[in-house]
């Protein structure tokens, strides 16, 4: 989800008042002996210019991208353990090959942190189907998280059902027991006119520079996107119904269309499987568990069926989903490792890296966010092949439980550093967790004080080409002088937008500068994103190499400067809502309502 944005760009120009020195990378800067337990990182003085150490931009440049392990790490993480759906043993294993591995790469205090209590643990074993009668033919599908098996092979009549209110559960009453339904709307498949593979081109970075001003409802929010989530609201809570509806009627299984991508891209055998193709909203609760198998298939095989039984074609289907639960009380873990800090008087503070760990299933989650969580190691693994000493502590977090509401981050940050309540409105409830509204106030704990920033990477495999400052302007200043060593690395815009969606706003809740780079596209959006071609063949290894030498430079950066990244002001959630409320006693001539009539 995007949430609204803001932008302000700051020209490399300004690397003109740079300050650099070529100190040896080992040796750490001298620091005047302030505790760090009592520095406010909210007062601090920023520096007008940033000390820049050019030999140790350099030798991470020369390791990043001349001795890369990324791709190591890569295929072990994705075609050793494959995909890592939360609460499955998949992603158990890459807790622990993650943290073992840390451990064997330098990195000290390596270990897994339970954020909770998750809920079903899942896995696909199997899942294929094909048409029967009036032709045999392979059909391209998979299993929807969550969905219960079959037992064994099942062949149905096939029926199209459309359920748009409540009125049409008794079209179909009484008359799908062992049938295989088609549920949802055969979509549109344009021709793929326009490429899958994207970079931004300099254009489009002046333009992700720029100022958006839209109009906001008094919730915050775009009417427009306002109107699309009452509207998805209102679907969800009739799926709910008619996910009872045929478990009721003892259907024999449920096929979805998967849907589209950017440029069309959600065709030729792709598809896409995650929560937006099941019958629920949260599968992977015991009490909201799915009743009737579902498998989510590809347009062209979805397509076929859906044209026969229009034409009143009688169609049969054999299918066969074959899954596994292993538990109803999964817990969630957070890979967690660090490289201590030197310095006396900054060591307790730390700078944070990382990506979620989690994926969804259809493929091996090698772009999202595989490729997030390689990186992050890779920038450790740096540091640790060139004995770096850093000022502050490094800390490496790779979370869990992204995909289904950034749970991992959310409640490492909670424990660690903060939290506000959330609003309890009946229109709230219905959102997911992290949609709703903090109401607040912010409560904050004696370690939020002493992290200085994180950084994520969690937009696939593109190259890095800026970085968002999530509205923090003073920051913004810093981050351009950092960056124009980089040019000729492609990093060149700093955006004051917002960006949402992943972990770094977590942080950013509380009060913690977090931030996300700017990434190009590649094919994330049209081909690879929660699809069955997110694979290590999708991963772009000199774009990965290029990631993860910028992202090392930045935390280097932030660990090794006398200050603390600057912050925003402490977020008052509780404020929000007042704010956004209409201007009393303005409007000339008006009379106070009547009052309401008396009862």
């Amino acid at each position: 989800m995007q949430i609204p944005k803001i932008s302000f760009l700051l020209p490399l120009a300004v690397a003109g008042a740079l300050t650099l020195h070529a100190a040896p990378a080992a040796k750490p800067e001298k620091a005047k002996p302030v505790a760090s337990a009592e520095v406010d990182p909210y007062t601090e003085v920023q520096p007008a210019t940033e000390t820049l150490d050019l030999t140790a931009y350099q030798r991470i440049r020369d390791e990043g991208l001349n001795h890369s392990h990324v791709m190591d790490f890569a295929t072990a993480l994705m075609d050793g353990i494959g995909p890592r759906l939360t609460g499955s043993p998949n992603l158990k294993k890459a807790n622990e090959w993650t943290r073992d591995t840390l451990t064997k790469i330098g990195l000290e205090n390596a270990h897994l942190e339970d954020w909770g209590e998750f809920g079903l643990g899942w896995q696909q074993v199997n899942t294929w189907a094909r048409m029967v009668t009036p032709d045999t033919a392979i059909l391209i599908v998979q299993a929807t998280p969550w969905s219960p098996s079959s037992p064994g092979p099942v062949i149905g009549d096939v029926v199209f059902v459309k359920i748009d209110s409540e009125k049409d559960f008794d079209t179909y009453k009484g008359k799908l027991a062992g049938k295989v339904v088609l549920f949802g709307a055969m979509r549109e498949v344009p021709p793929v006119d326009k490429s899958l593979f994207e970079r931004y081109t300099d254009k489009e970075l002046e333009e992700l520079a720029e100022f958006p001003v839209s109009a906001r409802s008094d919730s915050g929010i775009t009417p427009e996107m306002q109107a699309r989530l009452q509207a998805r609201m209102q679907r969800l809570r009739l799926i709910d119904k008619i996910a009872s509806f045929f478990a009721e009627e003892k259907v024999a299984a449920v096929i979805e269309p998967s849907r589209d991508g950017k440029n069309g891209g959600g065709s030729g055998g792709t598809l896409f499987d995650d929560n937006g193709a099941t019958l629920g909203r949260t599968p992977y609760l015991a009490d909201k568990r799915v009743k009737i198998p579902v498998a989510v298939a590809a347009i062209e095989s979805y397509g076929r069926l859906y044209r026969l039984t229009e034409a009143h074609v009688p169609v049969t289907v054999e299918i066969n989903v074959e899954t596994k639960f292993t538990g109803e009380h999964e817990h969630g873990f957070d890979t967690v490792a660090e490289i201590p800090g030197t310095d006396p008087a900054l060591k307790a503070q730390v700078v944070m890296v990382g990506g979620h760990l989690d994926s969804w299933i259809a493929g091996t989650g090698a772009t999202d966010n595989g490729a997030g969580s390689v990186v992050a190691m890779e920038v450790v693994r740096i540091f640790k092949a060139l004995d770096i000493k850093p000022r502050r502590t490094i800390r490496i977090a790779l979370w869990t439980g992204e995909e289904q509401g950034i749970f991992g981050s959310k409640g490492y940050v909670t424990q660690h550093f903060g939290s506000a309540a959330t609003s309890t409105a009946p229109d709230q409830m219905q959102l997911p967790e992290f949609m709703r509204r903090s109401t607040g106030p912010l409560t904050v704990k004696p370690e939020q004080k002493l992290i200085s920033g994180y950084f994520n990477i969690d937009n696939g495999t593109g190259k890095v080409r800026g970085i968002y400052t999530q509205g923090n302007y003073a920051i913004a200043p810093i981050f351009a002088q950092w960056m124009a060593p980089l040019k000729d690395l492609g990093v060149t815009t700093v955006t004051n937008r917002n960006t949402g969606g992943t972990d770094h706003l977590s942080f950013d809740a509380v009060g913690i500068p977090g931030f996300q780079f700017i990434q190009d596209d590649m094919d994330y959006e049209s081909r690879t994103h929660h699809s069955n071609d997110d694979t290590v063949e999708r991963l772009q290894p000199a774009d990965l190499k290029q990631i993860a030498t910028v992202e090392a430079i930045f935390v280097y950066n932030a660990a090794m400067r006398d200050k603390m990244l600057p912050r925003k002001p402490l977020p008052q959630p509780e404020l929000e809502e007042q704010k956004r409320k209409p201007l009393e006693g303005i409007m000339p001539g008006a009379v106070p309502p009547p009052a309401p009539p008396a009862r």
